[in-house]
C-alpha cells in the first residue's frame, strides 16, 4: 500500500489501484469494526471447496466501495450533479454496507441471535460510530435507509444491480476459479444513468438500451454463481457440520452461568450467544453489539480445535473434528421435501451408526442423531422483479422494466424461483433417498 496527499492506494487483484480519500471514509476503515471484516471470510467454509476463495469481507467492503466510486462519476459526467458531501457519504454507506456479518459470513446468519437480518446489525453498527464521529454519517445513513431526497444512492447502495453485488459476483468469480460468474462490472457501469438526469426525488437508476446485454450477463453469472459456488454439495455440507458444532455446544449451556467447566475452553463471546436467548429486536443493545463485534472466525475455528479434543462428549467432540480436518457430510439434493416417516427412519439409520461407533449410547442416540442429519432448502432466483425492477432507458429516453426489451424467454427463465430441498447425513450411512416420490 502506498499513498499521497490526498489518497491511499490499495493494491487490489479484482479492480487495480483503489484510491481511498483521505477523510471520513479512511477514518472508517481504521475502525475496529471495519477491520474485523479481514477476520471474516466472504465465502463462509467456501474455502474449504474452492483453494483460491481466501478473501475476507474486507476486501469486499473496499472493492464495494471503489465500484461506487466509478459509478459516481460516471453518473456526474453524464449530467447528474453530485455534491462532495453526498459523495463521501455514498462511499461511507458502500464501505460499511455489509459491517453487520458475522463470522464464517451466512453459514451462521441465523444461529447466534434469532430471525437476524445482518443488514439490520450493520445499520446498528452504523448508528454506533456515527455517535462516535459526532454525526459524520448522518447523510450516509439517511443513504442506508433509503430516507434521503435523492434515492438513486440507495439504489446504488441496496438495489438488484448494487455495488454490493457487482463486486461480490466479480469477486467470487475471480478467487474460486469460476469463470462463468464473470461480469462485466465496467460496462454495466458506464451505461447506468440516471432517470431524470437531474437526480430529484422522483429519480431512479436505470440502464441505458447499449447495456442491455451485460444486464442479462450480470443475471446469468448470478445464477451460475448461486449453484456452483453459494449452493455447492460440499459448501452446504461444511455449513450444516458448523451448525452441528453449535448446537451441540449449546446444548449444555441452560443460562449464563450454566454448563461443564471444558466447554470454556472454547471462544468467550461465542458462548456469550450460545448461552443466551438472543432475539433480533435486542441487537441496538450496547452490550450485544460489542459482544456481536469480538467474534470472528478466529472463535469459530479456536473453540472447535479445543472441543475436538475433550472426552466428556464424544458428539461434539467428533462433529468439531470433522469441521477442522474437513470430514463432511454427504449432501443430497431430493425431488421435494422428504415426510416425517422417511426423517424418522433415517434417524434412526444414522442413530444406529452412532451406536455402532461409539459415539452414543443407545439412549442418547436419537438426540444426538439430530446433528448428523439435518434437512435444508436452497431457494434462489437471479432477477425478482415483483421485489424491484431493473429499467432500461431507450433511445427514445422511454423507460421500460427489463423484460420489455429483452429477450423475454432468457429473463422469464431467471425470474423463477429454483427451490431445492436437501439431506445430509454421514457418507457411511446409507439411506434410502430414492424412496422421497418426485415432485
Amino acid at each position: 500500500m502506498s499513498s499521497n496527499q490526498r489518497f491511499k492506494l490499495f493494491s487490489d487483484p479484482v479492480h487495480g489501484f483503489i484510491s481511498v480519500p483521505k477523510n471520513l471514509i479512511m477514518d472508517l476503515i481504521q475502525t475496529p469494526e471495519v477491520q474485523r471484516l479481514r477476520r471474516i471470510r466472504q465465502l463462509g467454509v467456501g474455502h474449504l471447496v474452492f483453494p483460491g476463495a481466501e478473501h475476507t469481507r474486507f476486501n469486499h467492503a473496499l472493492g464495494a466501495m471503489a465500484l461506487m466510486q466509478d459509478a459516481l462519476t460516471n453518473l456526474s459526467e453524464k449530467g447528474t450533479p453530485i455534491s462532495s458531501e453526498e459523495r463521501t457519504a455514498a462511499l461511507a454507506a458502500a464501505l460499511l454496507h455489509d459491517v453487520g456479518h458475522g463470522a464464517f459470513s451466512h453459514t451462521l446468519e441465523h444461529q447466534l441471535i434469532d430471525d437476524f437480518e445482518h443488514e439490520k446489525m450493520s445499520r446498528a453498527i452504523l448508528l454506533h460510530l456515527n455517535e462516535q464521529l459526532d454525526g459524520a454519517l448522518d447523510l450516509a445513513l439517511a443513504i442506508f435507509d433509503d430516507t434521503y431526497e435523492r434515492p438513486f444512492f440507495h439504489q446504488l447502495v441496496s438495489s438488484q444491480l448494487d455495488m454490493d453485488r457487482l463486486d461480490y459476483l466479480r469477486r467470487d468469480s475471480f478467487y474460486t476459479g469460476v469463470a462463468e460468474g464473470e461480469v462485466g462490472v465496467q460496462r454495466l457501469l458506464k451505461t447506468m444513468r440516471v432517470h431524470p438526469l437531474a437526480g430529484g426525488a422522483d429519480s431512479e437508476i436505470m440502464v441505458e438500451g447499449k447495456g442491455i446485454y451485460a444486464v442479462e450477463n450480470f443475471l446469468i453469472s448470478r445464477r451460475l454463481m448461486y449453484w456452483q459456488v453459494y449452493m455447492h454439495k460440499t459448501v452446504l455440507a461444511g455449513d450444516e457440520v458448523l451448525r452441528a458444532v453449535l448446537r451441540r455446544a449449546a446444548s449444555h449451556l441452560d443460562g449464563p452461568n450454566a454448563g461443564p467447566d471444558w466447554l470454556y475452553r472454547g471462544s468467550r463471546p461465542l458462548l456469550f450467544f450460545l448461552a443466551h436467548d438472543i432475539q433480533a429486536h435486542q441487537i441496538d443493545d450496547d452490550r450485544i453489539r460489542r459482544r456481536y463485534c469480538e467474534i470472528d472466525d478466529t472463535d469459530l475455528l479456536f473453540s472447535a480445535k479445543q472441543w475436538m479434543w475433550q472426552d466428556e462428549d464424544p458428539v461434539l467432540a467428533d462433529l468439531s473434528r470433522r469441521f477442522i480436518n474437513r470430514e463432511f457430510f454427504r449432501v443430497t439434493f431430493l425431488p421435494r421435501e422428504p415426510s416425517a416417516p422417511q426423517i424418522e427412519s433415517w434417524r434412526q439409520q444414522v442413530a444406529d451408526w452412532l451406536v455402532d461407533n461409539g459415539l452414543a449410547s443407545r439412549e442418547e442416540a436419537p438426540a444426538a442423531a439430530r446433528h448428523y442429519l439435518t434437512l435444508g432448502t436452497s431457494r434462489h432466483t437471479a432477477y425478482d422483479s415483483h421485489d424491484e425492477m431493473i429499467g432500461i432507458l431507450g433511445r427514445d429516453g422511454t423507460a421500460r422494466e427489463l423484460s420489455e426489451m429483452a429477450d423475454t424467454a432468457a429473463i422469464s427463465e431467471l425470474t423463477q424461483f429454483v427451490v431445492k430441498p436437501y439431506v445430509c447425513y454421514p457418507k457411511p450411512v446409507d439411506i434410502d433417498v430414492d424412496a422421497v416420490p418426485a415432485a
